[in-house]
């Protein structure tokens, strides 16, 4: 049975609403999100190996990711807090991994944003992604690591090209396979009206970059005066998207706009 998750969560100065859907073909959910706009952090986990192997690491990630935010959150600077929380995931993830031989070699992407003052400590590792609308404009924010993006890097072809590529789906970097971890970490000046979008490739393998763009644009037209239904809406309708054009793998989508 297709089975989705939906959270919902609104607060002053954020909105947030995300999904976390099987898609179309998959057997079991792989993903895991975490919204929390008290904090505020938000998560995308994108797991991988095994027959069970992905579920539970990205479970463990939502699970432990947000516990070491809130037992260390005055401890460290947020970008030092983003790159200590997810080595502790990875080494949690790793540990576990180990300790059943069915569930060795498992592990997951993560996307984690964190909201801090007047700025966004935004962490990746993998291909789950984050993009930004800014004016109605895109802007992908985090980089894949993924042997197709290191085939972009060398110039070797261009982003249309490198969507038909069959190993688009390899990964080059990801959380809980190796005893330490190399985090992206990057640190955006949040303006009013900013609409961010955290995804798996589960979306952004079906759903182009133009047509994200296209739809938030309309959904959210203007950021400024959005209420939660709109941004539930705009969640919903990429996830339906991703199904309509094939659902092949799951689809995690995360809507946060700042106001």
């Amino acid at each position: 049975m297709k089975k989705s998750a939906l959270y919902l969560r609104g607060l002053m100065g954020l909105f947030c609403s995300g999904i976390t859907d099987i898609g179309m073909t998959r057997k079991s959910n792989q993903d895991s999100i975490y919204l929390n706009p008290d904090i505020p952090l938000f998560v995308v986990a994108d797991g991988m190996g095994g027959h069970n192997g992905g579920d539970i690491a990205s479970a463990l990630t939502v699970k432990h990711l947000p516990k070491f935010f809130l037992e260390n959150i005055s401890k460290f600077k947020p970008d030092e807090l983003q790159r200590k929380a997810i080595s502790y995931v990875n080494k949690t993830i790793k540990r576990h991994g180990e300790a059943d031989p069915k569930l060795v070699g498992m592990g997951t992407t993560v996307v984690s944003l964190f909201f801090s003052g007047a700025h966004l400590y935004l962490a990746n590792i993998g291909d789950s992604r984050t993009y930004l609308v800014n004016r109605s404009q895109l802007f992908q924010l985090t980089r894949d690591h993924s042997l197709v993006q290191e085939k972009l890097n060398l110039g070797l072809y261009n982003r249309e090209q490198a969507a038909a590529d069959p190993q688009k789906n390899v990964l080059v970097r990801t959380v809980g396979f190796e005893d330490e971890v190399e985090v992206d970490l990057f640190t955006y000046k949040v303006q009013k009206n900013d609409i961010f979008i955290s995804c798996s490739d589960g979306l952004h393998s079906k759903v182009s970059d133009h047509d994200i763009q296209s739809i938030v644009n309309t959904i959210i037209p203007d950021p400024s005066s959005v209420i939660q239904e709109q941004v539930d809406a705009a969640v919903r309708y990429l996830v339906e998207l991703a199904n309509k054009n094939g659902g092949n793998d799951n689809i995690s989508v995360i809507i946060v706009i700042a106001q």
